[in-house]
């Protein structure tokens, strides 16, 4: 059978349990259909681009999908139905990703550096301690 990668994105008024009750609800789907989903993962509550239906933000959730085309046209019309999820996505790959997805590796990563104390990586202006300005930085002459 085709590897599918589907991600949705729910309202944000929706309690996380909730989304991941519609992620288990549309894994049944797919599953009465004579799919498999091999990996949910939820991603949290995150900024959209751009408003969508009165929200700014919404619950993402991804499921890789072992499933025939038949399995996924009716993965698509229940979401389509569905007045909760606000966009979706299916995508065909050729084969299905092991472990973490890159959203969730970027998370992991980035409490790891909290743990660690480390630097935040973000730009905080001026020089450090040890750290001269090169000459041409100190103005004057050019």
């Amino acid at each position: 059978m085709p590897f599918y990668e589907n991600v949705f994105i729910a309202r944000q008024d929706l309690a996380p349990q909730q989304a991941e009750a519609m992620a288990t609800a549309f894994a049944e789907i797919v599953a009465a259909q004579g799919g498999t989903v091999t990996k949910t993962e939820y991603w949290g509550l995150r900024n959209l681009s751009y408003p969508i239906k009165k929200n700014r933000k919404g619950h993402y959730t991804l499921l890789n999908l072992d499933a025939p085309p038949a399995a996924i046209s009716e993965l698509e019309r229940q979401m389509r139905i569905h007045e909760d999820v606000l966009r979706y996505l299916t995508v065909r790959v050729e084969e299905l990703e092991e472990g973490p997805s890159a959203m969730l590796q970027r998370r992991e990563e980035r409490a790891e550096r909290d743990r660690a104390g480390g630097d935040r990586g973000g730009f905080r202006g001026g020089f450090r301690r040890d750290e001269q300005p090169r000459p041409e930085m100190q103005g004057g002459e050019r």
